[in-house]
């Protein structure tokens, strides 16, 4: 029980881990915090800075690619597929674990990672989940 009371104090003092983004508290009406947002009354915070190796969204670069298929063999989530009539990838967002193994296998370095992590969609197939 005395460990778990000095954890408890550290932590009442302690600066807290969390981000405050979009706003300090939640809104009571997102629809009017938005258009607020949009129409520039309401100043939204900025997400934390994310370190270098911080694994985002898939890029791919089409012109590099050489259809290799390597990417596709180790991805273990299956996000990748093959589109045979261009001899090129179609990457499914929704699926991928962000574990860069097909950018760490790719001959041609035609993958990469973004810093871009807000991906959230109602729809798996949203063109922002999906990268070609």
């Amino acid at each position: 029980m005395l460990p778990m009371l000095g954890q408890l104090l550290k932590q009442m003092v302690r600066k807290p881990f969390t981000n405050i983004f979009p706003a300090k508290y939640a809104p009571k009406n997102v629809k009017k915090f938005l258009e607020g947002v949009q129409a520039g009354k309401i100043k939204i915070h900025p997400p934390v800075e994310l370190p270098e190796w911080f694994r985002g969204k898939i890029l791919y670069d089409r012109e590099k690619c050489i259809g290799c298929k390597a990417c596709i063999k180790v991805c273990p989530a299956k996000a990748i597929e093959f589109k045979e009539e261009e001899k090129k990838i179609k990457i499914y967002i929704g699926r991928c674990i962000f574990c860069s193994q097909c950018n760490d296998v790719c001959p041609v370095n035609a993958l990469s990672m973004s810093n871009e992590f807000l991906l959230a969609s109602d729809n798996k197939l949203d063109p922002n989940l999906i990268v070609e």
